[in-house]
């Protein structure tokens, strides 16, 4: 059974989800940028975290890739596999972060996308 979340506790999340969209808002390229980081790792590795993509993406501002994820998983492009891994980043001093994968929609777009470059590469040959 779900827990019932009192005013206060319901009043936080949705002003952190505000928060995290107008994070995601402000850049929309970054955002494309992690989505395409996500999808890679997805048909490459199956399974990814943060850390995965923190080692290919350039500099993000603070707390967008975690904006960033969330909205692919409100997307329904990721979820969570149930597994977490210590943080690599240093700030974080090793808290623990969400192992991810691809849903069935986003094993679908990445296929896809990758196929369609594979057909560019092809013709630009």
């Amino acid at each position: 059974m779900k827990k019932r979340l009192s005013l206060a506790e319901r009043l936080a999340a949705d002003e952190k989800n505000l928060l995290l969209d107008d994070i995601v808002k402000q850049d929309e390229w970054t955002l494309l940028l992690v989505q395409q980081a996500v999808l890679h790792f997805g048909l490459k590795k199956t399974e990814f975290s943060c850390n995965d993509l923190r080692d290919v993406l350039p500099e993000l501002g603070h707390g967008f890739l975690g904006a960033a994820i969330n909205a692919l998983r409100r997307g329904g492009i990721i979820e969570r596999t149930g597994q977490y891994v210590p943080s690599t980043q240093a700030n974080t001093h090793g808290h623990v972060i969400a192992v991810w994968r691809l849903t069935g929609k986003g094993l679908g777009i990445a296929s896809a996308r990758h196929a369609a470059v594979r057909t560019q590469q092809r013709k630009a040959a």
